[in-house]
């Protein structure tokens, strides 16, 4: 099973810490028909291997076809104990892993954060449309939440429990509008600098 999937893990991850290459887009496209293929002649089907479908739709900021795999996920691979499912004989074994990774891409789904940037909603599927979280932990040890509708993000907000520097990255289609710490407007800049023990409350457009 590790054979199948680290091809289009590596391809991705590349792709992700490549961002500033010329040939990131074509990175991004082999990706996505490595993930394709792989799906097509038989991958994820097992709870392991679909939890790892799900994060690569997710980091390639594709939501719909992330929940797709998420309800192939819990259609096919999950017990009515909510047990993730692995294939054995005539029947099936639990196999935590399934859980732990299809819980880990959906934080993936509705935040993301790589190279001292968050990016808000990244991977939010058409399915749903509304919504909120609370709690997610952040790249840098701060806490995120985020809430959302009609598809697009309303307002987050960040609780660092270390100071540190981060881009903010709004959902496609969208802007940051305002930010504000302890209640009080900073400036939108390239980088805002977050101090440990403040909140930070982000409105978008």
């Amino acid at each position: 099973m590790a054979s199948r999937r680290r091809p289009a893990a590596n391809c991705i991850q590349a792709s992700k810490h490549l961002g500033t290459d010329a040939g990131f887009a074509a990175k991004l496209d082999a990706a996505r028909v490595s993930l394709e293929r792989r799906i097509a002649a038989g991958g994820a089907y097992t709870g392991c291997s679909r939890a790892w479908a799900i994060v690569f739709w997710a980091r390639l900021n594709d939501g719909d076809m992330a929940h797709e795999s998420l309800v192939m996920l819990m259609t096919k691979s999950t017990g009515p104990n909510l047990f993730d499912t692995h294939p054995a004989g005539k029947g099936w074994v639990f196999q935590i892993d399934g859980n732990f990774g299809a819980t880990a891409a959906i934080a993936e789904m509705l935040v993301q954060s790589h190279e001292d940037a968050i990016e808000f909603l990244p991977a939010l599927p058409k399915a749903w449309p509304d919504g909120h979280v609370k709690g997610l932990r952040a790249r840098g040890n701060l806490e995120v939440d985020v809430a959302w509708a009609r598809g697009r993000a309303i307002q987050a907000e960040l609780r660092p429990k270390l100071p540190g520097e981060f881009a903010l990255r709004a959902p496609k289609g969208q802007k940051i509008a305002r930010i504000t710490r302890n209640g009080r407007a900073v400036p939108l800049a390239a980088k805002l600098r977050l101090d440990a023990g403040s909140r930070y409350t982000v409105e978008f457009a």
